[in-house]
């Protein structure tokens, strides 16, 4: 196995791992708040049209990721509406925001099928981003460092401050929180906001980075990946850092497999695999009872300040 192997490899599994992160890190925010979001899907797709479409316009990557990052906080932001303050169902809707996402974007994007924008690469110099060694450490697009400076910052906040504190609290019991005076709905919103946000920067990575090339649900259920990497990780930022990874692996080793014409196995399989992991680790870790990583105990119940 040459070093050239060794580094393709790890380029590509980093790269592959950073919309799952990028996703699965503001789901995380989300859940510790208590709320939970199953529109994780629709939202990256939303985003990864908005990116598109900036940027195919503009130009301007660096506006397409941020207008990706505020359609996914506008979608989100719908959400919070009906679940907060309306009381509508967090799984229902979640699943309803999914299929409201994947079928905007499908419209939205009708117009765009078979146009190209540039890739948004790395912005260290040429000499760095595209030598054969030092690319894993500079050939990326900025949204991977972005996403490595996020997970950690989530961590850090999620642990070590005082907002962080209350976040947590008001996951895990909201009546306490709220009878000590913190916002609970407010607090919700915003970490929902949040979510969205993300989501919609991971999706913008898919249209930007990935793929350059407008293609209908492009996102592939990564999305789904990204829900189930919050419950892999035990609701913990580091086990969600390595969980990316893992499914990461998963999914080069598809890429790999289909390259090289491995045919012990089908293709399907190979495609199939990181989804199948999902389900094997979610069955896994639902027999132990929560062992390793304990939901929020608050996840996905209404918030009633008077029942």
């Amino acid at each position: 196995m040459s070093a050239d192997f060794v580094i393709s490899a790890l380029v590509t599994i980093v790269g592959v791992s950073t919309p799952i992160l990028l996703a699965a890190t503001g789901e995380l925010v989300v859940e510790k708040a208590g709320v939970l979001n199953l529109g994780v899907e629709g939202m990256m797709l939303i985003g990864a049209v908005t990116a598109f479409a900036v940027t195919l316009s503009t130009f301007n990557p660096w506006l397409g990721v941020a207008c990706a990052a505020a359609a996914g906080l506008g979608s989100s932001l719908l959400f919070g509406l009906l679940v907060l303050w309306l009381g509508s169902n967090q799984v229902a809707t979640g699943l309803a925001l999914a299929i409201f996402g994947i079928g905007l974007s499908s419209l939205v994007g009708t117009s765009y099928v078979g146009m190209i924008i540039p890739r948004f690469t790395s912005i260290f110099p040429d000499a760095l981003a595209r030598d054969p060694f030092w690319r894993v450490v500079f050939g990326y697009s900025p949204l991977v460092y972005f996403a490595l400076a996020t997970i950690f910052g989530v961590g850090w906040l999620l642990k070590r401050t005082r907002p962080g504190l209350v976040l947590r609290a008001v996951g895990e019991n909201d009546l306490s929180a709220h009878s000590i005076g913190y916002p609970v709905l407010p607090i919700r919103l915003a970490a929902v906001a949040f979510g969205g946000a993300m989501s919609g920067i991971a999706g913008s990575y898919f249209s930007m980075v990935i793929t350059p090339l407008w293609a209908e649900q492009m996102t592939a259920g990564r999305g789904w990946i990204a829900l189930a990497l919050v419950v892999f990780g035990g609701w913990r930022a580091a086990r969600l850092l390595s969980g990316a990874y893992f499914f990461g692996i998963l999914m080069t080793l598809e890429l790999y497999a289909k390259a090289s014409g491995f045919s012990l196995l089908p293709s399907q399989f190979w495609a199939a695999m990181p989804y199948l992991a999902a389900v094997a680790v979610l069955a896994v870790i639902s027999s132990r009872e929560g062992r390793g990583g304990e939901a929020p105990a608050c996840l996905g119940r209404p918030f009633l300040p008077n029942g």
